[in-house]
Parts: C-alpha cells; sequence; structure tokens
C-alpha cells in the first residue's frame, strides 16, 4: 500500500503515514468519527460491538455480585468522589466523579479475563504485530455520552472507535515483546475517544495521548510470577484511569508532548529504532465492514482465550468418543501441543500449581483439567456420557463459570489428579506460524490399553473470528445466563437494556446502569 506524505482519507479508511503526528490524525479520527463527520459503518460492526459490550458488562456484573476483591475496592472508591457531572458506576444512577466511575467499571468487566480478545493480525495490510487487547473499555464511552446527555447510538460509535483504535495499534506494535503490557494501547484510545466524545480539540487529544504514553507506561510486572494479583485483572481500568485525567488536564490547558509516535524518547522509538519517523504505518477504517471489532474472538465461558484450542480439542473429542467418559479412570496421559506465546504464557510451569483464581485461569493443565472434570461429573449424574449431537451443546453443558476458580475448585482432587497426567510441549515453527492466524493446538487422550484418541489441528475454536460453524449466539445467550442468574433474579431485562444500546434515548442511556446487583457473597 502506497502511504502518502499526510494523513489521507480514502472511502473507507483514514491512513497515518509514520512520518506524520499520528497523535494528531488519532484525535482528528476519533472527533470526525464519533461525531458521524466521518464514517458509515455497516450494520454487522455495530450489532458486534453491541454484542461484545453485553458480554463485558455481564462479566462485570456477576464479578460484583460474588465480591471479587478489586471490583468491590474500587466502587467503595469512587462512592467517595460523588459529582453530578460525572457517571454511575454498574447499578447505581448516583454520579461519581467520571474517571472513577470509569476504573470501577472498566476492572468489573476484567475481573474474570473472559470478556473480548484481539490478537492484533491483518495479514491484507501485512500489520501482524500480535499484540493482545481486550473489550475492557467500553465503559469510558458510556461515561462519556452520559456526560455529554448524548444517546446509546452516540456511545456505540465511541465503543467502535475505541476498538479501532486500540485494535489496529495491536496490528502494527507488539509491546508484550518489550514486556510492556497490552493495555497501553486500549489507554491511547480511550483518551482520544473520550476527549472527543466531550468536545476536545484534536490538539488537545494529541497532548493527553503524549501525556498517557510518556507518564504511564505499565510493565508486563502486572502479570508475572507464580501467583498472580489483583493488579492482573485491573491493568486495563487503572490505565485508562489515567488516560481520561490525562485528557481532562488538556481540556483544562495542560500541554502534554506533542507528536508522541515520532518523539525520540518514547516507548516505541526506544525499542524500534528509526531515523525520525513512528515506527509504524496506521490504517484505521470508518466506514464498511472491515473494522477491528470484526475480528475480535469472543470467550466462551472463563478461560484464558489461549487454551481455546485446547477446550474446542477436548469437547470435540468427548463428543465423538463419549466411551472416553466411561472409561476415564483409565487415562494414562493427555498431551497437548501448542504455539508461543500459548505454551510460555498459560504453559509456564509455575502455573503447573496454581492457588489463586488469578493464576489458575492462566494455567493450561488447570482449565483442560476442570473442564474434564465436569465432563465426568455430569456423565455420572445424568447417567449418559453424551451432551448432545453437537459441539455447541457440549459448550454449554461444561462452560466454565466463576465457581470453577473457586477456592474448593482450585484444590478439587480429581481437578488435581487431572492435573498429573498432562504433558503440554511447543509445537515449534509449525505451530508457531499459524499463530495469531488461529489459535493452534492439537490435544491427544492417551488410554492404559494403548488406545489414543487425537482432535487433530484446532485452528478456530468456537468464540474465534475466523469460525464459521458455531452456534454462537445460542452459545452467548448460555453464557448471559450463567453470569446473569449470579448478578440478579431477575436478569433478562438487563441484559435486554444492553443487547438495545443502539435506540436508547439520552434519558435511557442515563439510567442504564440503574439496577440492583446481587449480593452472591464472597467466593473467595
Amino acid at each position: 500500500m502506497a502511504i502518502p506524505q499526510d494523513a489521507a482519507t480514502s472511502t473507507t479508511q483514514v491512513i497515518l503515514p509514520r512520518n506524520s503526528n499520528q497523535a494528531l490524525g488519532i484525535g482528528r479520527f476519533a472527533i470526525d468519527f464519533v461525531s458521524g463527520k466521518l464514517g458509515a459503518p455497516a450494520p454487522a460492526v455495530f450489532e458486534r460491538t453491541t454484542m461484545f459490550h453485553t458480554d463485558a458488562v455481564l462479566c462485570g456484573l456477576s464479578a460484583i455480585a460474588l465480591r471479587t476483591n478489586a471490583p468491590i475496592i474500587l466502587r467503595q472508591e469512587a462512592a467517595e468522589y460523588p459529582n453530578a457531572k460525572g457517571a454511575p458506576v454498574f447499578g447505581s444512577s448516583q454520579r461519581v466523579a467520571a474517571e472513577k466511575a470509569i476504573v470501577a467499571n472498566s476492572n468489573a468487566v476484567r475481573e474474570w479475563d473472559s470478556n473480548g480478545t484481539n490478537f492484533g493480525f491483518n495479514p491484507i495490510l501485512g500489520h501482524t504485530a500480535g499484540e493482545f487487547g481486550h473489550n475492557d473499555f467500553y465503559p469510558v464511552a458510556i461515561a462519556a455520552a452520559q456526560q455529554a446527555g448524548r444517546d446509546g447510538a452516540f456511545a456505540l460509535r465511541g465503543m467502535i472507535a475505541i476498538d479501532e483504535i486500540r485494535g489496529r495499534l495491536a496490528e502494527v506494535f507488539s509491546l508484550k515483546s518489550y514486556r510492556i503490557d497490552h493495555v497501553v494501547h486500549g489507554a491511547i484510545a480511550s483518551a482520544a475517544v473520550y476527549g472527543a466524545m466531550l468536545g476536545a480539540t484534536a490538539e488537545q487529544i494529541e497532548s493527553a495521548i503524549g501525556m498517557t504514553v510518556a507518564h504511564y507506561i505499565p510493565w508486563r510486572a502486572i502479570r508475572a510470577g507464580k501467583q498472580l494479583s489483583d493488579s492482573k485483572g485491573a491493568s486495563a481500568a487503572i490505565s485508562t484511569e489515567v488516560a481520561v485525567l490525562s485528557m481532562m488536564r488538556s481540556m483544562r490547558g495542560f500541554m502534554g508532548p506533542r507528536d508522541i509516535f515520532r518523539n525520540p524518547e518514547c516507548v516505541f522509538r526506544q525499542f524500534e529504532k528509526t531515523n525520525g519517523d513512528s515506527p509504524f504505518d496506521l490504517v484505521l477504517s470508518h466506514s464498511g465492514a472491515d473494522f477491528a471489532v470484526m475480528g475480535m474472538h469472543f470467550k466462551l465461558g472463563l478461560y484464558e482465550h489461549q487454551s481455546a484450542g485446547a477446550l474446542q480439542g477436548l469437547l470435540t473429542l468427548l463428543r465423538t468418543n463419549p466411551s472416553i467418559l466411561a472409561k476415564h479412570e483409565e487415562i494414562a496421559k493427555i498431551g497437548i501441543v501448542a504455539y508461543e506465546p500459548a505454551f510460555g504464557i498459560i504453559g509456564d510451569p509455575a502455573k503447573r500449581d496454581p492457588k489463586t483464581r488469578q493464576s489458575a485461569d492462566h494455567s493450561m493443565v488447570y482449565i483442560v483439567s476442570t473442564l474434564l472434570r465436569k465432563a465426568i461429573a455430569l456423565s455420572g449424574s445424568a447417567g449418559s456420557t453424551t451432551f448432545g449431537p453437537c459441539d455447541d451443546c457440549y459448550w454449554k453443558s461444561l462452560m466454565l463459570v466463576p465457581h470453577d476458580y473457586a477456592p474448593d475448585a482450585i484444590s478439587h482432587p480429581v481437578t488435581r489428579s487431572l492435573m498429573q497426567k498432562f504433558e503440554f510441549t511447543h509445537g515449534g515453527a509449525e505451530y508457531d506460524r499459524r499463530y495469531p492466524d488461529g489459535i493452534p493446538t492439537s490435544l491427544t487422550i492417551h488410554m492404559k490399553d494403548g488406545t489414543t484418541y487425537d482432535s487433530g489441528l484446532v485452528m478456530y475454536p468456537a468464540g474465534h473470528a475466523r469460525n464459521t460453524t458455531a452456534d454462537l449466539k445460542g452459545i452467548l445467550r448460555k453464557k448471559a445466563e450463567n453470569l446473569g442468574r449470579l448478578a440478579s433474579d431477575d436478569y433478562q431485562p438487563i441484559v435486554d437494556r444492553f443487547d438495545r444500546l443502539a435506540s436508547l434515548s439520552p434519558r435511557e442511556l442515563a439510567s442504564i446502569y440503574d439496577f440492583s446487583i446481587a449480593d452472591r457473597g464472597k467466593f473467595e
């Protein structure tokens, strides 16, 4: 693709070349897109973004209902900052300082590590940096729309813009390669879109992006170690909080670093040396169906997304070979072959003995063992080793839920026994080259009598954007039911409210969080 000397606009994209002021260009894009001056996304883009948002909110509400630590602390903190011009937290109509509402809500949706994800892969443009990212930042758009007195359609455009900016940054720069946490891309997008929705100028947005990148870079120490902490789930929220504060300061006149992507001392140029340019070109969609959100993936339960291929392989084997459950005591070994970074992150030997929920949901052997343990228990109680005619039925019946990561589940003797039977190996170059196009994984179950069951190579498990066979909406309805019942005894009206986000009036959007969240008691 020929990149012009300055930002250019095509019928569907804005191109920000590496030799241009990309921070200013992002600001202009955000302003023009959220205002509707630029851009006509296809209906599928609005639909998919709405699906990701509803999914994220239900993750957050259920985390609050089960009184998980960080979300409760941040909600309590937010209550100490009442502000009639701010925004509410989940389950409330009382407004607090916007940045406090945003950090509380963003942390809640991320707490289970069960909302959407992306792998930064766009082969058409050759942008395949493969950075992670998650749909953690929607509370920014809701808060900004509420503060501006706007409607649900305005909030939805803001969400699309956030996903587009952070998703395209993930395609062109791999933060994880340099031990920087992936949430930086979302923080940049949050600053830009929050400002654009509240009337900031492009120059003010440029300043806020500069402050965010210059002052607040989180290292992956957040999610390293044998037993992970609250910081893992709160990383996006905390970075978003400071991004929004940076935007507020810029709108008051504070001058942050200009042209930050070309700044020789910024994180991007420190790790990827250039002769003065940014290390990448950035292409942002404004119309049609080719938006970053269309390539993002759903998690069909609670698990680290790198394990989705193994879960799909196991479910397919159980469906096609029900005798595995009938003679589960004869399982001698379970082999998983996967790619980097799955092998390094969730196959880390330090994760083979998780003690906390945050560590268990990043342990491949725990995740797969728990699913198999649930299948064994359900088949015993139901008197049948089959759960339906298709893989979708198995996803719905065996879906991993919050209580599968409670202390009693983490120490469950059957799970622990199964965990000892795993052999997790790196598939080498043949597997690595297939990621992040897919999630290349294979799973084999070896029986004591010598029989071997082989899943074959799994590339696009259910929930993956390139999967075309799963009943995605049906499985997500089951996930919504599982999480919704935790959040409220009357959860369906809450789900319906978020599903019709695009049609909400300003008054309805202002009270979108005005409902009761159940208190199910702390489970950890």
